[in-house]
């Protein structure tokens, strides 16, 4: 029997979400990035998509669908305190000057993105780098062993 080769999809993304999830995953790895999605962070926050390069840098990426999914958030503020730099990504359709400047901007589909404005980079202070690359990699290795063991019983 074969392992699975995707993670599941666990319901709460639209088709949509998910669309731009994935062009902005295969923009950040042409970049060096690696990424996951939907990462708890410390905060009880979970991030869209949250990318790491070879330097121990990190960004986080809010994924913003539609207009009403922009207006009804407000938590974006919050992961400032989790990451270097932090964008949102959206369709080519969305209004782009509803969007704070503050944060950087990346534009994407399914096939890739573009990032349209860096965000400032902020320095993230060692303690919370560390809680934030832990929290990755803890839930990288997870997900690849459910993939390779979706028998496994749960972690304790």
């Amino acid at each position: 029997m074969a392992a699975p080769t995707e993670a599941p999809v666990d319901g709460r993304q639209s088709e949509a979400a998910l669309a731009i999830a994935r062009g902005v995953r295969r923009l950040l790895r042409a970049r060096g990035f690696v990424t996951v999605t939907e990462l708890q962070l410390s905060s009880g926050r979970r991030a869209d998509v949250v990318g790491v390069n070879d330097e121990g840098r990190l960004l986080i990426v809010e994924i913003k669908s539609s207009v009403a999914d922009f207006r009804a958030d407000h938590k974006w503020r919050d992961y400032a305190a989790h990451c270097d730099r932090f964008y949102f990504a959206v369709a080519v359709d969305m209004p782009l000057d509803i969007l704070p400047d503050e944060a950087g901007l990346i534009v994407a589909d399914s096939y890739g993105g573009e990032i349209l404005r860096e965000p400032p980079t902020r320095a993230l202070p060692p303690a919370a780098r560390r809680a934030v690359l832990l929290r990755f990699a803890l839930a990288a290795a997870d997900r690849l062993h459910r993939l390779s063991d979706p028998g496994a019983p749960p972690e304790s």
